[in-house]
């Protein structure tokens, strides 16, 4: 099941959801509209599975930065969220995509217990300008059934995340962590 905007704010309340800076007014019928960070990192050389991704870090001007096409960006949400008690899907917004901007495709799960600012991918179609804590996507929580499983007791690759991540493909493929 997923939580209506009130459930959320009940939940919030609770402590049973974490979203942090949290503003109600960013609660809509079945999810919370999260924005943007400050910063990106740019990955624009070719990329290798068996390497960490090569990046530039920079922090996206209250003027705005232009994304490019054909370029890699990882960005990081504004807010931080999670919950020991429901499951996240982080999506884009039908906006960000009407702009020809790809946000978040390829891992929109948040497992129970991982309270994170969340690492995003990001591709642009055209170029396009982008601002920081602009609207960005819905974040959906889920209610999980069956025995609760923490990402945190599982100690999976990205349980110390801070901040924006790069792949760690390359430590399963160098025989490391999984």
């Amino acid at each position: 099941m997923i939580l209506t905007g009130p459930a959320i704010a009940a939940a919030r309340a609770a402590g049973q959801i974490t979203i942090e800076p949290f503003d109600p007014g960013r609660l809509s019928p079945n999810a919370y509209d999260w924005t943007l960070g400050d910063t990106l990192r740019v990955c624009d050389s070719d990329l290798d599975a068996a390497v960490p991704t090569p990046y530039a870090e920079i922090t996206i001007p209250a003027s705005g930065l232009v994304l490019e096409p054909d370029v890699l960006y990882l960005g990081i949400t504004h807010e931080r969220s999670g919950s020991e008690t429901y499951a996240q899907f982080l999506n884009g917004d039908r906006t960000i995509g009407a702009l020809g901007i790809w946000v978040h495709v390829s891992a929109p799960l948040g497992h129970q217990g991982h309270a994170i600012h969340w690492t995003l991918e990001i591709r642009a179609a055209r170029p396009v300008l982008v601002h920081p804590r602009m609207t960005f996507g819905k974040l959906v929580f889920l209610q999980c059934l069956g025995t609760p499983a923490s990402y945190q007791r599982y100690g999976l690759k990205y349980t110390a995340t801070t901040g924006i991540d790069i792949s760690r493909l390359y430590e399963e493929l160098a025989g490391g962590a999984t």
